[in-house]
């Protein structure tokens, strides 16, 4: 092993101490203090510089059977993190190095070098690579050019479309071709950078009127595609505005996560009958094999400058927490990151 430079004794690591009810509570959550732990055989130490904070980590939370296993109790939670290899026991990493992984929500964490993707620093911030280059840009970039099959020419509605996810879409979208692209917000300062920054064609703020309305008179010949990060009033609103052969790829349903009944669904299903419309779910982990035509296709825009991208940034392990409650409230722009 690799002479390992001096650090501190402990780590703060953020765990779960009981499943929410409804919206997370301070008080399920804990920062606690944990020895330092050293890497094994194949193993690489790293101190994290960026963790994210995103939406699904909510279902984490909970106990119920989901596409990824729960958060265990009294343990730290995970999810994405950039850091700087402070210790190596694994050919191939060196101190020094920068790796993409997934146990963020500490300041140190042991991480097998199989599961450890080397980043570049100099090739672009560490940041984007949670982000606009990341799992989130990965997302995007799956779920509209295959989940929705998008072609040049379709006219595409995003909802959350100031979001990570939702912005990198539409920008997508205007890049590739659309005729049209539309996308829904929670706030008129929201509203205002998808028109003037990302482009889009047309935006409302949803809290401003019904959503149905809004998107008849943003989309008067209807939508092509629907990109849905917030489920409720904006599917149903989708469907009622679907073209013939539309369809629909649902990446999220921020609006349903802290639920504790079942929410309804649309009212209008039939619709899809008379428009042979499609609805259809996606994870980005079934669409890994897209990341490096991902990579290929929107680094160079995002080098150029043609794909534009927001972070909000949180500093510091203690403020994980509220970062994460500001993703479920919407506070963001762009990416939530925290730097640690």
């Amino acid at each position: 092993m690799s002479d390992t430079p001096a650090l501190p004794a402990v780590s703060r690591e953020w765990h779960l101490l009981s499943r929410p009810v409804g919206w997370p509570k301070p008080e399920d959550f804990a920062l606690v203090e944990a020895e330092v732990p050293q890497p094994g055989e194949g193993q690489v130490l790293v101190r994290n510089e960026y963790v994210s904070v995103d939406p699904y980590m909510r279902g984490r939370m909970s106990a119920a059977k989901s596409y990824a296993a729960p958060y265990e109790l009294n343990q730290p939670m995970l999810g994405g993190a950039v850091g700087e290899v402070v210790a190596s026991n694994a050919e191939g990493i060196e101190p020094g190095d920068h790796i993409l992984h997934f146990f963020g929500w500490r300041e140190y964490a042991v991480v097998d070098a199989e599961n450890a993707v080397k980043v570049d620093p100099e090739a672009a911030p560490l940041s984007t690579y949670l982000g606009v280059l990341g799992m989130t840009g990965l997302t995007a970039y799956a779920g509209l050019l295959r989940t929705a099959a998008f072609k040049e020419g379709d006219s595409v509605f995003v909802s959350g479309a100031a979001g990570a996810v939702g912005s990198q879409v539409g920008q997508i979208a205007k890049l590739k071709g659309a005729s049209r692209v539309i996308g829904s917000a929670g706030s008129d300062e929201k509203v205002k950078l998808l028109l003037e920054e990302y482009g889009f064609d047309a935006a409302f703020n949803y809290k401003s009127g019904p959503v149905s309305e809004q998107l008849r008179q943003a989309a008067p010949d209807g939508i092509d595609v629907y990109f849905d990060n917030v489920g409720g009033d904006h599917l149903e609103a989708a469907i009622g505005s679907l073209n013939r052969d539309g369809r629909i790829a649902v990446c999220g349903m921020i609006s349903v996560y802290n639920n504790t009944e079942p929410a309804p669904g649309p009212r209008n299903l039939a619709r899809l009958i008379q428009t042979r419309g499609r609805i259809e779910g996606f994870l980005v982990g079934d669409h890994y094999d897209l990341q490096p035509q991902f990579v290929q296709e929107v680094g160079p825009w995002v080098r150029s400058g043609e794909l534009k991208y927001r972070e909000t940034v949180v500093e510091g392990i203690e403020n994980n927490l509220e970062a994460f409650f500001g993703v479920l409230r919407g506070d963001n722009i762009g990416k939530m990151i925290v730097k640690l």
